[in-house]
């Protein structure tokens, strides 16, 4: 019975084949395994490929944002949503003449200085008080949004009033620190770092709009808005910088009143004028139809528009023309893409006197 249990195959022919199977299995597994490493390597390939071609697409269009805004500089010293700059229709016939084999490019060009400059609430470069014009700008910004928080019956914290905020802005700005809390609701690196994690305050300019979530009472709801209302962020900049007295710098706040959002124009205009707002939007989109032909090299052309001859307007606050501007350029390719924001400032050299720009922040994503 033992001998049956042992007996050797007596069909080598069968042990062949058996072997051959083996064999072919290990070697069709081999294959499907390398075919789908060589096609993971290809498609990473390609991938690659196309990310750098989409990123070098995109680069290119800030090169021609920064081209049409130099040449608008040196024909215009006015800046509105009137210029080619700010026309989708006019950038697009831009882009025709410079056509890619595959993949497409689109610009939107916006104008920085339409916002609220952040470091322009203290006087710099001293940094140690108010400028008062831009406080009584963030009052009526804040309210704003505070008053369409209530509109929709959203509540508010304590710390997220508008004075509150402003004061620990205030505080997060200027050069004291714990020694100068502004009022009661003022907040210093004593306040900061009995945070988790602690962090000290920044007491000088604002480098990045992000950090102003670490200041007390900006709340990432108030910052970035919610579906109902949008956010504070659209409506301000950390640029704006301008050479001062010796070597130092400063921060004029003055707001392009031209391409200024909704928001920022309740800011600018006066609690009494307040319904005049609606009148002075409602201009700004008649200009950019061809409605309305305004004079905007005219100081006073606001108050020489029916409507709006009531309107007062802090001279300090108000702009009438940018140099500095957001560039948002995509590239697509394949059903991906790639978008580079960057913020450039226009600038002339100082032999030819032609206007340039340069790149102040860049970021892909």
């Amino acid at each position: 019975m033992l001998k049956n249990l042992v007996r050797p195959l007596k069909n080598p022919r069968g042990v062949a084949l058996l072997v051959t199977l083996s064999v072919m299995t290990v070697l069709v597994a081999a294959s499907l395994e390398y075919n789908r490493r060589a096609r993971f390597d290809l498609i990473s390939s390609a991938a690659a490929r196309d990310q750098l071609t989409m990123t070098e697409m995109a680069k290119a269009g800030v090169q021609v944002a920064m081209a049409i805004l130099a040449k608008d500089r040196a024909e215009n010293d006015t800046d509105t949503l009137m210029d080619e700059w700010a026309d989708p229709v006019k950038i697009e016939e831009v882009l025709r003449d410079f056509p890619f084999e595959d993949g497409g490019l689109t610009l939107a060009i916006r104008d920085e200085m339409g916002k609220i400059q952040v470091n322009a609430l203290v006087n710099f470069p001293e940094g140690r008080q108010f400028n008062e014009p831009q406080r009584q700008l963030w009052e009526r910004l804040l309210q704003y949004f505070a008053d369409r928080s209530k509109e929709l019956k959203l509540d508010l914290r304590d710390d997220g009033q508008p004075t509150a905020i402003i004061n620990s802005l205030k505080d997060w700005l200027d050069s004291g620190d714990d020694d100068a809390i502004t009022g009661l609701t003022g907040a210093e690196s004593s306040y900061y770092n009995d945070r988790e994690p602690p962090y000290p305050a920044r007491n000088g300019p604002v480098q990045d709009l992000d950090e102003l979530l670490f200041v007390k009472g900006i709340t990432p709801e108030l910052f970035y808005g919610q579906p109902e209302i949008p956010g504070l962020s659209g409506t301000l900049t950390v640029h704006g910088a301008t050479l001062g007295e010796g070597t130092g710098f400063t921060f004029p706040g003055r707001i392009n009143i031209a391409t200024a959002e909704l928001p920022v124009l309740f800011a600018l205009v006066p609690a009494e004028n307040n319904d005049l707002v609606e009148t002075l939007d409602e201009l700004r989109r008649d200009m950019v139809s061809g409605k309305q032909t305004v004079n905007m090299k005219n100081p006073n052309w606001l108050t020489q528009i029916p409507g709006l001859a009531d309107l007062k307007l802090d001279a300090k606050l108000i702009a009438a023309s940018s140099d500095v501007f957001r560039v948002e350029s995509t590239a697509t390719l394949h059903d991906a893409g790639v978008t580079i924001t960057a913020v450039v400032q226009r600038v002339q050299t100082s032999k030819a006197g032609k206007w340039t720009c340069r790149i102040l922040s860049w970021q892909v994503g």
